[in-house]
């Protein structure tokens, strides 16, 4: 039989572990940028919480992209960015800064489907898929192009992309399955 002082002290034990951690929410909420209820429901999901950070910056960067929002990407980028274009071009933040300022790089199309995020650590990967249309040094560009993006998360909570890498998607192309495969032509 369980004796009913027993219960009672785990009850008011558990209740208090609740209120201290209720508390350094609350406390860290105050003491940075953002709501209690982020920082409570970044406790209790953490994943889950950073996963959606990231979403978030993610639909940022698309926002960007199609307004030729360089404020906005300059916050976004990391210091020490790196991307590699579909042109196989390396680009540093400046670079690709730049390249949106003096409108080389202008998206008029950008959508995306089949994101995928992997959170390790401070890291997150993102991988998508996305059909673009718009110029890029003064060609145009249209079609469909794998991406992966990742993020680093930074000592004061915020995240910045550090690297970029886009590959066009082949027609017709499927893994495994050369494209001439079918005519038989090697």
């Amino acid at each position: 039989m369980i004796r009913p002082v027993r219960v009672r002290t785990a009850c008011l034990m558990a209740m208090a572990v609740i209120a201290v951690l209720g508390v350094r929410g609350t406390v860290r909420a105050e003491g940075q940028a953002g709501s209690t209820a982020h920082e409570h429901k970044r406790t209790l999901h953490p994943k889950r919480a950073e996963r959606e950070e990231v979403e978030a910056l993610e639909h940022q960067w698309e926002k960007a992209m199609l307004a030729g929002d360089v404020a906005t990407m300059d916050r976004l980028l990391s210091d020490d960015y790196l991307g590699v274009t579909i042109t196989g071009d390396l680009l540093t933040k400046n670079q690709q800064l730049d390249r949106m300022r003096d409108r080389q790089l202008m998206m008029t199309k950008l959508q995306t489907t089949e994101s995928r995020i992997k959170l390790i650590g401070h890291i997150a990967i993102v991988t998508s898929l996305a059909q673009i249309s718009g110029q890029m040094d003064g060609k145009a560009v249209d079609g469909s192009f794998r991406y992966t993006r990742v993020y680093q998360r930074l000592s004061n909570g915020s995240w910045r992309i550090t690297s970029f890498e886009a590959t066009r998607v082949q027609p017709g192309y499927r893994l495994g399955q050369h494209p001439d495969s079918e005519t038989g032509q090697e």
